[in-house]
């Protein structure tokens, strides 16, 4: 099995959604530890939000593609950190980028990066496509489609997907399954539209799930059905 993983930035950001929280940063490696001794491939892709987001700097009118060139340099913190954490849980980790950074990571290559993890049981993705104007969503897709991975997975603050933000709406309700169709024509802003039509184009399986149910992430690549399930 293998697995593509995005972490949000919300669920890994300090109670003030700033910098990095440890203690959950802690417990994400755990659970990457766990599907890697279940020998499960692990690819990891993560967001930069704790650190840096569009909302704020478009307020002070930073040009769009210096923006998102600050964004994807800011990524690499959150790899760096995820990385060390996972090492010191003596779990063997790569980070690759679409550009090489020396001393932090090497430019991805599909099959250098399919013989790393061989070696490595986890690779971390950093730097989204290498683009501006393209989100980490339609990075997170593209790196799917092109490690060929079994099941896309999306850990975030909630516990699946629902009609309207949960967080400001108690009537908000659940949906258990759902096509990439109906993300589009319901607006349930799980992925960008140009992240949506490429998983649907390509037929690819997401399941969204909380990050902070214990072994939410595991349950859920066992097919098990409490989460949401889009194709």
């Amino acid at each position: 099995m293998r697995v593509l993983l995005k972490i949000s930035w919300e669920a890994l950001a300090w109670w003030n959604n700033w910098w990095l929280d440890y203690v959950m940063l802690d417990e994400v490696c755990e659970t990457i530890k766990e599907l890697t001794k279940k020998k499960i491939e692990v690819w990891v892709v993560v967001w930069a939000g704790n650190f840096i987001r569009w909302a704020e700097i478009e307020q002070i009118n930073i040009d769009r593609c210096n923006a998102d060139n600050m964004g994807m340099l800011a990524i690499n913190i959150n790899t760096i950190a995820l990385a060390d954490v996972l090492s010191r849980k003596w779990i063997e980790v790569k980070t690759v980028n679409s550009f090489a950074i020396d001393w932090v990571a090497e430019r991805f290559n599909k099959p250098k990066a399919l013989k790393w993890l061989t070696k490595w049981k986890v690779l971390i993705f950093g730097w989204w496509t290498g683009n501006p104007y393209f989100t980490t969503d339609t990075a997170w897709v593209l790196r799917a489609l092109e490690i060929e991975a079994d099941l896309m997975i999306k850990a975030t603050k909630v516990d699946g997907v629902y009609d309207k933000d949960p967080v400001k709406y108690h009537d908000a309700e659940f949906i258990k399954n759902a096509t990439y169709d109906e993300v589009i024509t319901k607006n349930l802003r799980v992925m960008d539209s140009t992240a949506i039509a490429l998983a649907k184009d390509n037929s690819l399986v997401l399941k969204v799930v909380s990050l902070y149910e214990k072994w939410a992430i595991l349950r859920a690549i066992l097919w098990k059905d409490e989460w949401t399930t889009i194709s």
